[in-house]
């Protein structure tokens, strides 16, 4: 397969919780030939996706990286978007994620009249355990996945095409060895950085704590992303550059990888 038909990714959002008009909150978009990913989906997605010229209805798959609002508060709008006559899906919509998926869909399903529900024939729900991988039957693709240290939920996530084009997804993480593991000699990783050096929170991580860890996997290229808005008043890039040498990228919305 020529490298031009190699899955490619699009950042949706850059941001967190934090309104921006600049960046919304976290959510990115990969694509294969005719399929369509969603790695979470953070407040303002859809309208995301519009810009693209994606439609709900393309979407096959949303992998959530965890529960908290920026990155999953999406999901009820986009499912109860479904249920508008002229939107007819043509294939499955599968939603995953971590241990307690289903116990929030059905609470959300609850607290809004049940106005969230698909039929089985167009939507399923899957969860995952700690560690794994499995075939997504799109043109190939294979989905790794590993528990990284944020909530007990919390994932990243791996995509490979049939050509071995790898993309990580971080999700919130603190420094963990399993998101190592999972980013060995992967073509890019998208990896959070929320907070400048000296800034850092439990449970995410900084420029170069994120760049450590791109070293250590030997990833091809780092793309940073998840920033506060702490991150305006410092050098990013010179940060992370304490600890990576490797191609270097600043995530911005509807920024194409």
């Amino acid at each position: 397969m020529q490298n031009t038909q190699r899955i490619k990714v699009t950042i949706l959002g850059s941001g967190t919780c934090v309104p921006s008009l600049e960046r919304n909150s976290c959510s990115a978009l990969v694509r294969g030939k005719s399929s369509h990913i969603l790695l979470d989906a953070g407040p303002g997605t859809m309208g995301q996706l519009l810009k693209l010229g994606v439609h709900i209805n393309d979407i096959d798959y949303i992998l959530l990286s965890h529960f908290h609002l920026d990155h999953c508060a999406e999901i009820a709008p986009f499912l109860f978007a479904t249920k508008y006559s002229g939107f007819k899906r043509g294939k499955k919509l599968t939603l995953m994620g971590g241990k307690g998926l289903k116990a929030l869909f059905e609470n959300l399903n609850t607290a809004f009249d049940h106005s969230l529900e698909i039929h089985k024939d167009y939507f399923q729900i899957i969860e995952l355990d700690e560690k794994g991988s499995m075939n997504l039957n799109l043109e190939e693709i294979q989905l790794g996945y590993t528990t990284v240290y944020h909530k007990p939920e919390s994932l990243a996530y791996r995509l490979t095409d049939k050509a071995g084009f790898s993309v990580v997804y971080s999700g919130d993480t603190d420094f963990c060895e399993p998101l190592i593991d999972l980013s060995r000699e992967t073509d890019i990783l998208i990896c959070e950085s929320a907070f400048p050096d000296g800034h850092k929170v439990s449970g995410h991580l900084t420029p170069s704590v994120a760049g450590e860890i791109a070293a250590k996997a030997r990833v091809k290229k780092l793309v940073l992303t998840h920033f506060y808005p702490e991150c305006d008043d410092f050098d990013i890039k010179a940060q992370c550059r304490n600890t990576f040498i490797g191609p270097l990228v600043l995530a911005e919305d509807l920024l194409k990888l």
